[in-house]
């Protein structure tokens, strides 16, 4: 087959393990920058041009879209539906997944339990949107937020408020979030393709620090998950419409609770941690969908 990587650095540990994985399969593997790209949008044959040239057909796209350039990102990948290419994370997905806000009303409305969350527009609110998260100590997030950054522990209710309205004097979208003290600074990191979690590490946040993000100083090892995280992190991505996801829990005193659904989930910590080849089985799983009727499926808004 003939496969893309849409990513902005082909470089990336992500990137280099996918196309080795691809390559070691036997098929052919070109990394596109989505910003290099531009479109001729029209009924009869609409396509992707790349640095000059229009490109051909692909069997399938694997999206690994940076948060800041999610608007066209996604845009190039609705351009690679219309032509009928078979994608491993449709456009609606990624941005479902990559809005946190939308994120977090979808897995509500499916009843999939996760940290009491806040959402308001007006300062004046405040007062109201700290007491409705139990008060302080707090979390306060960027909507667009990616990697542990925008995200701020507020210990006092005077420290949430001073962040809360700097935020906002940025005119930026942000979501405040009850603390989870229990978790002690660790998450549990699940790797969904399809209906199965196939390998899971627990982030610990490095001292002094409450984020675990590996990218903030975070460490990862394998862990053994519950049947009931297990089918929590499923449900998970099942309800954004990822085929592929890094789904993130919060281990509490009421059970487990979904943190963040990440649409291009990175692989070297995955991959280290475990031992577990998630590259080889991402193309697997390609190799098993790319059929003229999940290409169809994939275009369904």
């Amino acid at each position: 087959m003939k496969l893309a990587i849409l990513s902005h650095d082909g470089s990336l540990y992500s990137c280099k393990r996918l196309r080795e994985a691809a390559e070691q399969r036997g098929h052919s593997v070109q990394v596109i920058n989505p910003l290099a790209c531009y479109m001729n949008i029209n009924v009869a044959s609409p396509c992707v041009h790349y640095r000059g040239e229009p490109l051909g057909h692909f069997d399938a796209v694997i999206p690994r879209i940076g948060t800041r350039i999610t608007f066209y990102g996604t845009a190039v990948l609705r351009q690679f539906e219309m032509s009928g290419t078979y994608l491993l994370n449709t456009s609606v997905a990624v941005m479902q997944a990559r809005d946190k806000l939308r994120s977090l009303q979808i897995m509500a409305r499916a009843g999939i339990n996760m940290p009491v969350t806040g959402f308001a527009s007006s300062p004046d609110d405040t007062d109201d949107l700290i007491a409705m998260v139990g008060g302080a100590p707090l979390v306060v997030k960027l909507v667009e937020g990616t990697q542990g950054v925008g995200v701020v522990l507020a210990e006092t209710r005077q420290a949430a408020e001073s962040v809360i309205d700097a935020f906002r004097g940025l005119h930026a979208h942000i979501l405040v979030q009850e603390f989870i003290k229990e978790a002690e600074g660790r998450d549990i990191r699940c790797l969904v393709i399809g209906d199965e979690v196939v390998a899971a590490i627990e982030r610990k946040a490095k001292a002094g620090e409450f984020r675990s993000n590996l990218h903030r100083g975070g460490t990862a090892t394998a862990v053994e998950i519950t049947a009931e995280e297990r089918a929590l992190a499923v449900k998970a991505a099942r309800v954004h419409g990822l085929d592929v996801a890094g789904v993130d829990i919060l281990r509490s005193l009421r059970g487990p609770l979904i943190m963040e659904v990440n649409a291009s989930p990175g692989l070297e910590g995955v991959e280290t941690a475990t031992g577990i080849r998630i590259a080889d089985m991402m193309i697997e799983w390609i190799e098993q969908h790319a059929t003229p009727q999940d290409v169809l499926k994939s275009e369904q808004p």
